[in-house]
């Protein structure tokens, strides 16, 4: 795979639903205890901020483990998801918004085997299918919250962007609030057979 350059802040100073859907085939890169491990984003949610009832941000909520929400786009916002897995998310919109993307699923591409060592030995259809799944195959945690992207020990490359005839958009999962709402991005590659 040829790694694409880090993935300006300029890209991320637009609505969190443009991001997310733009992200899906994006390249991420993991460097943290000097492993690298690679992937393909493959899934993502967009959360509006102040106007979405699901969002960490709405209302204009704030406190410490939110502030992540409020600084400049590009930033990591990175939280304990019921206390038991970190959820990473990218701050987008403009500055003050709160909103962000949530990065939900990778499809691994190398450092297979740290990550079947982060993620205990699972099969490797699961190794990365999920919020919390996604950030301990990549070693993330709250030590990258706050922190700038391109500046960080997981950065997002360009990559190839997803075709539109295979992204799925449906509504948000996991969530108990506008729980309808179309912002959830799926990258469903066409195979050969299809």
């Amino acid at each position: 795979m040829r790694l694409g350059r880090v993935l300006p802040q300029s890209f991320f100073q637009r609505s969190a639903p443009e991001v997310a859907r733009d992200l899906l085939g994006a390249v991420i890169v993991s460097r943290i205890g000097r492993r690298r491990v690679i992937g393909l984003i493959s899934e993502t949610e967009a959360y509006l901020g102040r106007t979405d009832p699901a969002s960490h941000a709405f209302g204009g909520r704030r406190h410490a483990q939110n502030e992540g929400l409020y600084r400049p786009p590009g930033r990591w916002y990175v939280y304990r998801s019921y206390g038991i897995h970190w959820c990473a998310n990218l701050v987008c919109s403009p500055m003050g918004v709160g909103g962000a993307v949530l990065l939900r699923a990778i499809v691994p591409h190398s450092g297979v085997e740290t990550m079947r060592q982060r993620r205990g030995g699972v099969a490797d259809a699961i190794l990365a299918n999920g919020p919390g799944k996604l950030t301990q195959a990549l070693g993330m945690s709250r030590a990258l919250d706050q922190r700038p992207m391109r500046l960080s020990v997981v950065r997002v490359l360009e990559g190839a962007r997803a075709p539109d005839d295979e992204v799925l958009i449906t509504p948000r999962i996991g969530i108990t609030r506008a729980v309808d709402w179309p912002l959830r991005f799926v990258w469903r590659p066409r195979t050969a057979a299809s």
